[in-house]
């Protein structure tokens, strides 16, 4: 009688125990859940021409240093199987400019008062010293240097 009173207390604990790591799941789920809506949000509100993740996976690619993210984890983001790391997080941010704060957890503003704005790059060159550098060239640099500039006057 006291074996089977000590197998149904343990049968009545396991689930018990198992509260924790399922409360913790819920929650983590919960997390990827708004993860992923404040993603598309913000990917809709940054007027990313296609949204995709496979584009999506392409435009940041053009803007992280680290390495490149495939469309599968793009994938997994914006359907909420899958939370990016912190600098991800922050890349992601910058792009479509919004707080990182904000995107991850979804506390504080989520608009442009917040966010940190990469300045566009001012390129001040003298003409003699790009006129040397040019010349520097050999050939084949130089045509290339010729055709992206056609390329960019079209």
């Amino acid at each position: 009688m006291l074996l089977s009173v000590i197998i149904n207390y343990n049968h009545w604990l396991a689930p018990a125990a198992q509260v924790g790591a399922t409360v913790a799941g819920v929650a983590l789920d919960d997390e990827k859940q708004g993860f992923s809506k404040r993603l598309r949000d913000s990917i809709r509100r940054a007027a990313v021409a296609a949204r995709g993740p496979a584009a999506v996976a392409r435009e940041f690619n053009l803007r992280y240093a680290g390495t490149p993210v495939t469309a599968q984890a793009v994938r997994k983001w914006m359907s909420a199987e899958a939370l990016p790391s912190q600098d991800k997080i922050r890349a992601l941010a910058l792009w479509l400019e919004v707080s990182p704060h904000w995107l991850r957890f979804g506390e504080g503003e989520s608009g442009a008062a917040r966010t940190l704005r990469q300045e566009a790059a001012v390129y001040r060159v003298e003409p003699a010293w790009l006129s040397r550098k040019y010349e520097a060239l050999n050939d084949s640099h130089k045509r290339m240097i010729v055709e992206l500039v056609i390329a960019l006057l079209r």
